[in-house]
């Protein structure tokens, strides 16, 4: 067996990640799914341009992945973090996708999700401790 060295850092370099992506992404590909992750961000700013609440995402293989929403706290409780939320599920149906699923803490927003058609597929305890990471779906458009 041929030999090698295991390293660990807390600071990856880039090039050394995108070794690690490439070769995944080649992968993948070669069993029929295809690379076409494309990002996804919306930002609402004030008066300002301050940014008051946002939403992170991308999109691959027909889903929608929403992995951060924020909202200030001044904000919350508006239709805000629900507007960004229907924008991107638009913006997704766009781009061919026909389901979104996310992850959210029991100490986050899993009503929110729940009151927007997202069902939870799965559950993590303790994390962290004494909390529950919930995993959630939704169909956003018919398959064609």
């Amino acid at each position: 067996m041929p030999e090698y060295a295991i390293t660990l850092t807390d600071l990856p370099d880039p090039a050394d990640v995108d070794v690690v992506k490439q070769g995944l992404d080649s992968y993948n590909a070669s069993q029929g799914a295809p690379v076409d992750w494309v990002p996804l961000a919306l930002f609402a700013r004030n008066e300002d341009g301050v940014i008051i609440a946002g939403l992170t995402a991308s999109t691959y293989w027909g889903y929608l992945y929403i992995g951060r929403l924020w909202t200030d706290e001044r904000y919350r409780k508006t239709g805000l973090g629900g507007r960004l939320l229907a924008e991107a599920e638009q913006e997704a149906r766009r781009r061919g996708c026909y389901s979104a699923h996310l992850m959210t803490g029991s100490f986050n927003a899993l009503s929110f999700y729940q009151k927007r058609g997202y069902a939870t597929f799965g559950e993590l305890y303790d994390m962290p401790v004494g909390q529950t990471q919930y995993f959630l779906r939704k169909d956003i458009k018919t398959k064609e």
